[in-house]
Formats: structure tokens, C-alpha cells, sequence
């Protein structure tokens, strides 16, 4: 095994990630207990040269890990995997997989959601925009209900989705549509690997958190120019998938995170700001 940045997390040997340079996109792909809702087919019939995936176990008390290591064996250019020993959450599953496909270089780096709600064919598309539009950073997919698009989500979370997002919006001073979305890319400048570089407070709501680290960075928008580098793109499709694990729990720490990221990353800007640059600062808990 080959340590990682946690003790808890590891890579097998024969998954080892092919040498720097080879792949331009790293995309993380979050599982916990997916083992029977991965669409395996769907990633080894995705045609994307530039991409590879790292799919990381969260501590699965199913077979997940045992079918992921499966798909990595029979295609180590394309897929590796990181376990973690324990359940950490989403956000730490993100985490840990960004920063291992840092360790390979690459010029892009992102995540998506294990369900494919937003389809794998986005990912190109999200590419395209990076590749055509060097002033953006991190692209983003927004589940905009426009007519012609075929997004469906079920009534209740639309709704309670609208409302947290307004709220993001509020506690952001951004006017960011959909911070939600399991579908983002980054560039990957030397102002990346800082946004991950501690672990998410904001657990249940760390896209948000992601973004108020990503402004803290970066400096606050100016009048003229209120997007600093943020691109939000409408999907085409979108879809819930079956077996979603957010909760009302959840939902509510996800508000309470949101407070979280106000007084954290709005009330104590400077603190905070210099702590993503600088090794030696803690972000309180």
C-alpha cells in the first residue's frame, strides 16, 4: 500500500495512477455502499482521451470496494481507486481524492457525483469551456428548470434546494444559482491545491465552503467583474437518481453549515484567508 495524505487512506499498487503529464482531467468520483448502483458500464464506455477517474471507497460496508477494484484492474490507464478505512464523509472522500490526482499533475482536476445524475458527457463539454476560456477557474454544472432541458428532480427537493441555494448565495455575496451540483473542474494553478488542503468543517454543505475558500484566495469580486474567475454551466440533462442518501438530517446540518461558512469565511475573512495559504494556521472548529 502507498500512504496517502491521511493515514486512513491508501492506493494498491497495481491501481497506481499512470506517470505526470499522461492525462490532462482527473476526475474524483465519491462511493460509499455504491456497489449496486454504479454504473460501470456507463465509465468503461465514456470516450474521453484527456480523462481519467479516481473512484474513492468511503468506507463502504458493501462490495463497492471489491467491484471498483475489478474495473481498476481492467483498465489501470483510465481508473485507480483510494480507500478509506472508515466512513469520512463526501467531502472528505473528495478531498482525499483531489489531492492524489494532484500528485499526478494534471491541468484539470474535478468531481462528480458516483450516480451519474449529471451524465458523464458533460465532462468534455466542461473542457471545452476551460480549454476556450482561459480566464475561468472552476466550471460548474447549474440545474436550471428552462424549457427544452430535461432536468427532473422530485417537487419537495427542487424547492428545499432553491431555498438553501438563495441562501448560499446570501452567505457567499455571490450570485452563484446552484452550489449544489455534483459536477465540478478546476484548473489547477498553485491557488488549487490550497482549497483542499485541510479538511471541510462544512461537511454537509462543503461546495459552499469550497467556494468561500476559493474567494478567500482569489479576493473578493469587484463591481465590475463579480464572477473572479466562476463559471456556472446549465446542464441539458439532469436527473434524481434512486437511492440518494440525503436526508432531512442532512438537509438541516446542511443550513447549519452554511452558517458555518458566514461567520467563518465572512466575519473572519482575514484569519481565514491566510490560513489557506499558510501551513501553520488551523481553521477553528
Amino acid at each position: 500500500m502507498r500512504s496517502e495524505t491521511s493515514s486512513s487512506a491508501s492506493v494498491s499498487p497495481h491501481l497506481d495512477p499512470q506517470p505526470p503529464g499522461e492525462r490532462t482531467c482527473v476526475i474524483v468520483v465519491p462511493c460509499y455502499n455504491e456497489a449496486e448502483r454504479l454504473d460501470f458500464a456507463a465509465f468503461e464506455s465514456f470516450e474521453c482521451g484527456r480523462c481519467r477517474f479516481v473512484f474513492v471507497d468511503d468506507g463502504s460496508r458493501d462490495a463497492t470496494a471489491e467491484v471498483l477494484d475489478r474495473l481498476c484492474r481492467a483498465a489501470p490507464d483510465r481508473f485507480s481507486m483510494v480507500r478509506l478505512e472508515r466512513n469520512r464523509g463526501k467531502a472528505e472522500a473528495v478531498r482525499q481524492g483531489i489531492l492524489h490526482a494532484l500528485d499526478d499533475n494534471p491541468r484539470l482536476v474535478g468531481y462528480w457525483d458516483a450516480d451519474l445524475a449529471t451524465p458523464l458527457d458533460v465532462i468534455p463539454q466542461f473542457c471545452r469551456v476551460l480549454d476556450e476560456r482561459p480566464e475561468v477557474q472552476l466550471i460548474m454544472g447549474s440545474r436550471v428548470r428552462l424549457l427544452g432541458r430535461s432536468i427532473q428532480r422530485h417537487a419537495v427537493r427542487h424547492y428545499v434546494g432553491r431555498l438553501f441555494a438563495t441562501a448560499a448565495s446570501l452567505v457567499l455575496n455571490l450570485p452563484v444559482y446552484d452550489t449544489q451540483c455534483g459536477a465540478k473542474i478546476l484548473r489547477v494553478t498553485e491557488q488549487t491545491r490550497p482549497l483542499f488542503a485541510k479538511p471541510f468543517r462544512a461537511s454537509w454543505a462543503f461546495d459552499v465552503e469550497l467556494l468561500a475558500r476559493y474567494l478567500a484566495v482569489h479576493g473578493r469580486p469587484a463591481a465590475e467583474s463579480p464572477w473572479v474567475g466562476l463559471y456556472e454551466m446549465p446542464l441539458e440533462r439532469w436527473e434524481d437518481v434512486r437511492g440518494s442518501k440525503l436526508s432531512i438530517l442532512g438537509g438541516l446540518t446542511a443550513f447549519r453549515g452554511l452558517a458555518y461558512v458566514f461567520w467563518h469565511y465572512r466575519m473572519r475573512k482575514g484569519p481565514v484567508a491566510s490560513g489557506l495559504t499558510s501551513q501553520s494556521h488551523e481553521v477553528p472548529k
